[in-house]
């Protein structure tokens, strides 16, 4: 039977410390990368949801505009002389006040 070589010193390493380890990492992982995205989609789908005619927005596509209309998942945007486009609601990023408050705090 073929044994691990020791370490220097005879030292072997303790298993239980090696699997903390690796659930330490996964937990940090957790809280720094998955945690704050999953809240950033719920409070991204929650605008989107509470958007109502008059409101002013951002899309995707760095259009400015102001609902004129919604119905399931289009909402047609007014984008200034009468041109209105039809923008499915995934593509709502913000609203102006949010990018206004931001600038503010730069």
């Amino acid at each position: 039977m073929l044994m691990p070589p020791a370490s220097e010193g005879g030292k072997q390493q303790n298993p239980m410390q090696m699997f903390i380890m690796l659930a330490l990492i996964i937990v940090v992982f957790y809280f720094f990368m998955i945690r704050p995205q999953v809240k950033r989609q719920k409070e991204l789908k929650n605008f989107r949801d509470s958007l109502e005619k008059g409101d002013k927005i951002i899309t995707t596509g760095g259009i400015y505009g102001k609902i004129s209309g919604i119905s399931d998942n289009i909402v047609s945007v007014d984008v200034g002389n009468g041109v209105i486009l039809k923008i499915d609601k995934s593509a709502i990023v913000k609203d102006v006040a949010d990018l206004q408050n931001e600038q503010q705090k730069k």
